[in-house]
């Protein structure tokens, strides 16, 4: 028996409580509880609050500067008196200012800027929104997966349970002296190694519902279960009309596109290099200055007398800047190649993961009815070979062979189930408009 291929390719934000562990987990909250608890999820979480405070910066950028500030000195010894002699004086002084910058011009660095990080703001909430995406088909695959082992078990215990009557009939037989005693001692191997597979694929089971659990980040997996899922079996879409919907609503498509919409403005934010810059200044301020052994003004006079303003632009024009600016343009250009480069790989990678997921879900449906009918074939054959060997005209070897061909049909149908169910699911998420 061949596992089933499980597809690694990671909806809603509203988590499965602890609690609730031993109730068999539906898609829903598995899908639910993963998306959040997972690292990668919450990493691209905290990046969109980082990019939204960077949203806030670019806007604080328009805001003026306003700085209070005061200072004390002394000094001793000689010093230099308003005789032009020299003499031994103590001095103390203190000020304080308040002055306020203004930007009026900033070469529209601070609108590009601005612009810049809310289209780096969208990039980042679609590469959230992506994440998202790729853990919940993750969870998908491996929800499948458990069914698919869950399944191929209550196969293997089917065939224990056939194993068991025949063993049960074969030791009526042989004490009636129908059959001899090999057929018997063959029933005892077959049931032996019927129920070593029994144990393998319990064993496969509950591996794969560990597998889902640590998937889910979930602290232990005592207990944890989850419930069947319903075989809609909707109808497969085509691959274009799936890829056309993808191309408006994949999240992981819009994010390299608006990555390039940001790049395309980081170059508007380098050329602001090229500009003039223009500000307002204004400022107030005052001193108290003492010199010992001489009378001073008081205080409050001294404020008073050396209250001063002042008010003044400040124009800088850059002229020569050792090629900083013309190297930032740069740079943001080869950026911007980068993303448009890293969009058309994602839009490839798209449409042939599209086209592939549906070459599968093809191959996987046809596979499914296929199997369906080797099923029942093998099914009707079993119950011909049983009917012929109680009346002895076929031996035990040949009723073996009818029994463990339909339990291999049995166990190839239940892989091309979940197979089909898979490929489908993909091709319905990828089509997904939100």
């Amino acid at each position: 028996m061949k596992p089933l291929h499980i597809l690694y390719i990671p909806l809603a934000l509203v988590a499965v409580p602890l609690s609730a562990i031993a109730q068999p987990w539906s898609l829903d909250s598995c899908i639910n509880y993963a998306i959040e608890h997972n690292i990668t999820v919450t990493q691209r979480d905290l990046d969109r609050s980082s990019a939204q405070l960077t949203v806030t910066e670019a806007k604080d950028r328009f805001l003026p500067q306003l700085e209070a500030g005061a200072n004390q000195s002394f000094n001793f010894g000689r010093g230099l008196t308003s005789e032009n002699t020299y003499a031994n004086r103590n001095t103390s002084q203190l000020g304080w200012n308040v002055g306020l910058s203004l930007p009026i011009f900033q070469g529209l660095s601070a609108k590009r800027q601005l612009d810049y990080s809310r289209a780096n703001l969208l990039a980042v909430v679609q590469q959230y929104e992506s994440a998202k995406d790729d853990i919940t088909l993750n969870v998908i695959s491996q929800y499948l997966q458990v069914l698919y082992t869950a399944e191929i078990h209550a196969v293997a215990q089917e065939q224990v349970r056939l194993s068991q009557v025949e063993l049960q009939r074969r030791k009526i037989l042989l004490e009636g002296g129908k059959i001899p005693e090999l057929d018997l001692i063959q029933a005892e191997s077959q049931l032996a190694q019927d129920e070593l597979t029994a144990v393998t694929t319990a064993n496969d089971h509950t591996l794969a519902l560990l597998d889902l659990s640590q998937l889910l980040q979930l602290p232990s997996a005592d207990g944890f279960d989850i419930a069947p899922l319903h075989d809609d079996n909707t109808p497969l879409l085509s691959a274009d009309d799936v890829f056309d919907n993808a191309s408006r609503h994949n999240h992981g498509l819009k994010a390299a596109e608006l990555t390039v919409q940001a790049e395309q403005k980081s170059i508007s934010v380098a050329k602001s290099g090229y500009l003039p810059r223009l500000s307002f200044n204004a400022g107030i301020g005052s001193s108290y200055y003492k010199i010992s052994g001489m009378d001073n003004a008081p205080f409050h006079r001294q404020m008073r007398d050396n209250f001063n303003k002042s008010l003044g632009f400040s124009l800088s024009i850059p002229i020569f800047d050792a090629f900083s600016t013309r190297n930032s343009v740069r740079r943001a250009k080869i950026r911007k190649l980068q993303a448009e480069l890293q969009l058309d790989d994602t839009r490839t990678r798209l449409y042939k993961d599209i086209q592939q997921a549906h070459t599968r879900a093809v191959s996987a449906e046809k596979k499914r009815q296929s199997s369906i009918v080797a099923r029942e074939a093998t099914k009707k054959a079993l119950d011909a070979m049983q009917e012929k060997y109680n009346f002895g005209r076929a031996n035990a070897t040949e009723f073996e062979q009818a029994k463990t061909a339909y339990i291999k049909a049995s166990s190839e149908a239940v892989q091309a189930k979940y197979e089909s169910i898979l490929r489908n699911r993909i091709l319905l998420f990828y089509n997904q408009t939100h």
